[in-house]
């Protein structure tokens, strides 16, 4: 009987209750799941020969039965030896040996059917051919006949492991599925398949799992065959359908139709304390003709550390005011949210606005208040954590919400927020630069812009590396500069499972700086632990100048302006990030005079002196943060699940950037200008059914 997609994967022959639930840790449940898990690499096995003909260089698959085999053991623990000998039909004899492998003598037993894969060699001792650690699959047990062929003398899919599901087992599985499978339907435009000449879905789903001989296996291990290609593109057609429908249908929601009369603007003049620069007027420019039109904004702003992204987001608040409505800013720790709060109060008083600060940390009676206000009118604009989104916060008028760093937030949470307005503006802000490709797929239904310019006067910050016995030079660079009238921070990383950990280092740090390196330096200390009155209090006296040198936890990573501090140290910077160092080095280089950036590192792996190198060698943000994407991966990329990532199953952002810019071209095309109504309906249609399962985003329509 043919299987259908929605078929659960406990009818298909070997997969028992038992297996089943192995299979689901990896989100395999129905048929559609188990086509749509793909081999993440391949193994050419079709170098088939018999033992007499091997030749030591060349990778081979042997087919032979286990002649005899033992166990050596040696003094240290775990480091068995296991060897065994095989033998086939000529005769001759193959020596095979695993490391730490004693495991193995239980599974080759003498007589044992196997499949060997792996490179021959030439062991002079014995003066036999050898494999080291070769790749093996038992090829007695309960396969059907003709299922051995599936696992050598071809091309042979390599999968992901689902717990003791082994890539062998679940290749069998594919087979079997695959031969039941009916013939799927092809969702792509038929227009758009023949332009691009693809093969259909289930041909190119075929080919995928089991590939021909004829493609080399270098092109399937690139991801570049045509059956590849074609898949590929169309998850992220489908994906940019997606964002580009929702784009579309956002611009087509009423909204807020903001005026920008004579009063907004003398507003916004007197708001700024300095003249914007060229980038700042041209992205306030887009920000206010989307505010003043019908349709809510959904905007990014993207610029670089110190390029003045939260001063636009606080013009863009005036407009909202001077209207008569109410703005929130949302920000995804306590430490920015009250750093946002202290910068921006003043400015807003300066127009007659109450500004307030709503965390976790208020008092359940400041809460109320708080809350209260809001309700009434009373507060104008509400600064703060996820204490924003709670159910009981209520806005008398809500017109703009400003989200900062939105990948540190759920896509649900962005969208409660928006909940508490009717249809209110958005503006997205992002202090880490985020490359091309990902915006495309986190950032793809917002339209964007960059402050791609510095403040003017702004030096290059000199960037160096010392390692941890070379630290006294970076003190003595501390020492030059703030006897010129400079100040310094001295950073410290928070581990995450232990902010405690970080407090007590800066503590310690905190004291040895102050009693034996700078005792005649006034030297401040800020950490996460400290109430929101201490923190104020030891920032305010960095600002003032009354501390010289700032001793921190990375509290401080993001929205402090002092002109005056040219000393960036950072201890143990090869626990951090390569965009969070130049989020730090960029607290530093703030006003005319040069500014030093020096990293301190203990112990160094390959990708740790990559990341160093690139942030001497580079301040621009997004090389970097390119680069930390490439050495990170998109997972790890934000530090952080919450990020909206859609999960995609054959597609990948880093090693297929070209074939996402094609899909998203076609895909804008498809949705500005359908082929028929009926083809964009079932698109839509289709994206409804799989937008959250396979993506993980908000439905669309």
């Amino acid at each position: 009987m043919p299987l259908e997609l929605d078929t659960p994967l406990t009818y298909v022959k070997g997969v028992g209750p038992h297996r089943a639930a192995m299979l689901q840790t990896k989100g395999l449940e129905t048929i559609e799941d188990l086509i749509q898990y793909f081999p993440f690499r391949y193994e050419d096995r079709s170098n088939l020969k018999p033992i007499a003909k091997l030749a030591p260089g060349e990778m081979a698959t042997v087919i032979a039965e286990v002649k005899a085999a033992k166990v050596s053991s040696f003094k240290r623990k775990g480091l068995g030896l296991f060897e065994a000998e095989f033998t086939d039909a000529s005769k001759a004899v193959l020596l095979a040996k695993w490391f730490r492998s004693a495991y193995l003598a239980d599974k080759l037993l003498p007589g044992t059917r196997v499949a060997l894969y792996g490179k021959i060699e030439f062991d002079n001792y014995r003066g036999e051919l050898q494999m080291m650690h070769p790749e093996t699959e038992l090829l007695s047990g309960d396969d059907d006949e003709g299922e051995a062929s599936l696992h050598t003398g071809r091309i042979v899919p390599v999968y992901e492991a689902a717990q003791k599901v082994n890539t062998r087992v679940i290749r069998s599985l594919m087979f079997r599925v695959l031969q039941q499978m009916p013939r799927l339907t092809d969702r792509l435009p038929e227009e758009l398949r023949h332009r691009l000449k693809f093969p259909d879905r289930t041909a190119a789903i075929r080919a995928i799992h089991f590939p021909d001989n004829e493609t080399p296996v270098r092109i399937w291990n690139d991801f570049r065959s045509q059956a590849q290609f074609r898949l590929i593109f169309e998850e992220f057609f489908w994906l940019e359908c997606g964002l580009e429908i929702k784009r579309k249908k956002g611009k087509m929601v009423p909204g807020i139709s903001f005026q920008l009369n004579d009063k907004v603007r003398d507003s916004i003049k007197k708001l700024l304390p300095f003249k914007p620069t060229g980038a700042q007027k041209r992205v306030l420019k887009e920000i206010a003709e989307d505010m003043a039109s019908p349709s809510p904004m959904n905007r990014l702003l993207q610029g670089d550390v110190g390029s003045g992204k939260t001063i636009v987001a606080a013009e863009a608040a005036v407009i909202a005011l001077e209207n008569g409505y109410q703005a929130a800013f949302l920000a995804p720790t306590e430490i920015l949210a009250t750093q946002h709060f202290l910068g921006l109060r003043p400015l807003f008083r300066k127009l007659g606005y109450e500004p307030a600060l709503l965390t976790g940390s208020n008092t359940a009676r400041e809460k109320l208040q708080i809350k209260e206000m809001l309700r009434n009118g009373m507060i104008h604009i509400a600064i703060g954590t996820h204490a924003l989104i709670e159910k009981d916060v209520e806005f008398a008028n809500l017109g703009l919400v400003v989200i900062d760093e939105q990948h540190r937030f759920g896509v649900m949470q962005r969208f409660e927020l928006l909940q508490k307005g009717v249809s209110p503006d958005v503006l997205v802000m992002t202090a880490t630069p985020i490359p091309r490709t990902l915006a495309l797929t986190l950032f793809g239904d917002l339209d964007a812009s960059v402050i791609d310019e510095m403040p003017p006067g702004r030096k290059k910050i000199q960037t160096k590396h010392y390692t941890a016995d070379q630290v006294e030079l970076a003190y003595s660079e501390i020492q030059r500069e703030v006897e010129k009238g400079r100040q310094a921070y001295v950073v410290y990383p928070v581990i995450e499972e232990s902010e405690t950990t970080a407090m007590k280092a800066a503590q310690q740090q905190y004291e040895h700086l102050s009693k034996e390196v700078f005792p005649n330096i006034p030297i401040g200390l800020l950490h996460g632990r400290l109430g929101a009155n201490e923190k104020e209090a030891a920032m305010d006296a960095f600002k003032q100048g009354r501390t010289r040198i700032l001793v921190s936890t990375t509290v401080i990573e993001v929205g402090v302006d002092v002109p005056n501090a040219t000393v960036m140290v950072i201890e143990q910077a090869e626990r951090f990030g390569l965009s969070q160092l130049h989020q730090l080095r960029g607290r530093v280089g703030r006003g005319a005079e040069q500014s030093h950036c020096m990293l301190i590192t203990e112990k160094l792996n390959d990708t740790g002196k990559e990341r160093i190198r690139t942030l001497v060698d580079s301040q621009d943000g997004f090389y970097i943060a390119e680069m930390d994407l490439k050495l990170r991966g998109p997972g790890e990329f934000f530090g952080t699940k919450q990020s909206g990532l859609p999960s995609l199953q054959i597609a990948n952002i880093l090693r297929d950037p070209d074939i996402l810019e094609a899909a998203r071209h076609e895909a804008k095309a498809f949705v500005e200008r359908p082929p028929s109504q009926e083809a964009y309906a079932a698109a839509v249609e289709y994206i409804r059914g799989h937008w959250q399962r396979r993506y993980g985003l908000v439905q669309v329509g």
